[in-house]
């Protein structure tokens, strides 16, 4: 008792995953389960009866010699035979119903979940491990579930019904059968810790599969360009030789219980015969009530052979669970903070005072910066790479928050308002454009909830998409395939500044919003930003200078600080690392028609 307590109670303990499991997801179905556990029990009766009555036939027919009795016998077993059909066919369309909506519930509770969390929580998991958790995972979850009800209503209710049987027409005899239980638990015991081991790493290995496949079609230009496609397929080979090896290593535990009550019921029905068969020979016992006792048995040996299989089968798949609420119980690296002031813009005056930021420990990517964006100015951020500049705008969509220092916007601190206040009022093109599953006319509609046609039409003129979109057959209708693969880079580029125009927002981050547009385009999207910036205030990432050459404010970011600040022509008269890379960019191309303009 005292063990059975301890895993009860234990927070990882089998038992106390099940109990949790029915509490807190079987408990809202308990209406169904109770209904089908009646018609298990509905079928297990209808077992039992018809291995107690064809006892009755056999005496009928060998002893009695009525026909008659065997023909009600005949009906009544008929009748048993239909009750059992349709209760095991209604019982097993509710459970699989409650299993799917189980399944459905998690897969929900697990996606809510992982929108809660921060950019940094993605950073060091492949997204092949979520695909895994939310399809496995959750049917894990209605699995074990499933499995208990089963094992109660269906295994056990059988047994005990025919059990019940052996005992009334032998109580001696049924202990045969009863002496396979302990050596066939003390074995099941020994199964479970290596069942444990292998699902865990057949898990993993699953992911693994997902990995490389994804890898693999997302990144196929890559693949072909590189002729990689024969590494792509070891690493898929790899991955799936993995699984295939530990498939087989399961089975081969999982099945091991199988000979071992093959064997011992080998013995136990060995055994009755021998007895039954004195009986009715040498002790002119009645031979329906041997046939009634050895029936029972026999269809007793499944439901019995699954029970033993129970702690087997469950082991396995709560490692499924586990992995599911492993997330789900995880606290929330972005937590919900609506209950935070709405952020209220009027000038929208950014501030960032002395703020210190790293990704890792010891590896800082902001130093103390501070700067000051104006309001309804344009602020440019240059400089080499890894600078920080990036990160600027990633804070200042609070997907971080500042380990030091205060970033504010019309003086309040951002990390004292909500985060959906915030980012309701950001029109943001980062330099990776991402395209959502469906058509352009819904990818340009994602930047404004309840956009009008006209809006999205007005939005894409603007951003000088709207003659290539009617160029194509299906117009705004036309898919855009997995990540935009149906669009050229510049084409997605500027869906995705369509996408920012229609929020119409007042304040603006472009993250080398022009990187994949040809020069021509370029100066036509320049001219949409011209507009889209008016009187707003706008922070914008650039490496090529001459986009942002008439910018109210240009700060070089180098090393986590700014370096430098200033107009165009006030920093080249320095002649100090902004001059140096102007002059590097330029040295052989002569400068473009300025883009982006001050309001």
């Amino acid at each position: 008792m005292a063990r059975f307590s301890f895993s009860l109670q234990a927070p990882n303990g089998a038992l106390a995953l099940i109990r949790r499991l029915v509490t807190e997801q079987g408990s809202q179905y308990w209406r169904s389960y109770l209904l089908s556990f009646a018609l298990l029990g509905v079928s297990a009766g209808a077992t039992a009866a018809t291995a107690y009555l064809l006892g009755q036939v056999i005496n009928k027919a060998y002893i009695d010699r009525d026909f008659n009795a065997i023909l009600v016998l005949a009906a009544v077993t008929m009748f048993l035979f239909i009750a059992k059909g349709a209760a095991t066919y209604i019982s097993t369309v509710i459970l699989s119903r409650i299993s799917n909506a189980i399944i459905a519930n998690n897969q929900r509770r697990l996606f809510a979940k992982l929108m809660t969390e921060s950019l940094g929580y993605f950073s060091n998991r492949h997204s092949s491990e979520f695909l895994q958790r939310l399809t496995g995972g959750a049917a894990a979850v209605a699995q074990v579930l499933g499995l208990c009800v089963n094992a109660l209503g269906r295994d056990l209710l059988t047994l005990i019904s025919l059990i019940s049987v052996m005992v009334w027409q032998d109580p001696f005899m049924s202990l045969f059968g009863l002496l396979i239980a302990p050596p066939a638990v003390f074995i099941i015991q020994k199964l479970v810790k290596r069942i444990r081991e292998i699902a865990n790493r057949q898990f993993g290995s699953s992911a693994f599969i997902l990995e490389a496949m994804q890898e693999a079609l997302q990144g196929i230009r890559t693949v072909k360009a590189f002729t990689l496609e024969s590494e792509m397929q070891r690493r898929m080979n790899a991955s799936i030789a993995t699984v295939e090896a530990m498939s087989n290593k399961m089975t081969q535990v999982m099945s091991r219980s199988s000979p071992l009550m093959e064997a011992l019921g080998g013995v136990a029905i060995a055994a009755s015969l021998v007895y039954g068969g004195y009986l009715v020979i040498k002790q002119n016992a009645a031979p329906g009530q041997f046939f009634s006792f050895l029936t029972a048995f026999l269809l007793a040996y499944e439901p019995a052979k699954r029970l033993a299989r129970l702690n087997v089968e469950l082991n396995a798949s709560m490692v499924g669970a586990r992995m599911l609420l492993d997330i789900v119980d995880s606290p929330a690296s972005e937590p919900d903070d609506s209950f935070k002031p709405a952020l209220q813009l009027n000038d929208v005056r950014i501030e960032f005072r002395d703020v210190g930021f790293a990704y890792r420990a010891n590896e800082p990517v902001l130093n103390g910066m501070s700067f000051v964006a104006m309001p309804g100015k344009v602020t440019a951020l240059v400089g080499p790479s890894g600078g920080g500049k990036s990160t600027i705008l990633a804070m200042l969509l609070r997907f971080y928050d500042p380990q030091s220092g205060v970033i504010s916007i019309d003086g309040q601190n951002l990390s004292e308002t909500s985060r959906r206040s915030l980012r309701d009022q950001i029109s943001y093109v980062g330099q990776d454009i991402f395209m959502f599953r469906g058509n352009i006319r819904e990818n340009i509609a994602f930047g404004k909830d309840g956009a009008t046609e006209d809006e999205i039409i007005s939005a894409a003129k603007a951003a000088y998409a709207h003659d290539f979109i009617m160029s194509f057959p299906l117009g705004y209708d036309t898919p855009v395939g997995e990540h935009g693969a149906q669009l050229s880079g510049g084409q997605r580029q500027r869906v995705a500044i369509a996408r920012a125009l229609v929020r119409n927002a007042p304040l603006i981050l472009l993250d080398e919003a022009t990187a994949a547009l040809d020069s021509e385009s370029e100066n036509l999207v320049q001219q949409a930003f011209a507009h889209l910036c008016a009187n707003r205030t706008t922070i914008v990432i650039a490496h090529r200078l001459h986009t942002i050459m008439h910018s109210d404010a240009i700060l070089v970011v180098e090393g986590g600080e700014i370096v430098e600040q200033g107009s165009h022509d006030d920093l080249l008269r320095k002649n100090g690392r902004y001059a140096t890379f102007f002059r590097l960019q330029h040295q052989n191309t002569s400068p473009l028609a300025p883009a982006i303009a001050s309001a």
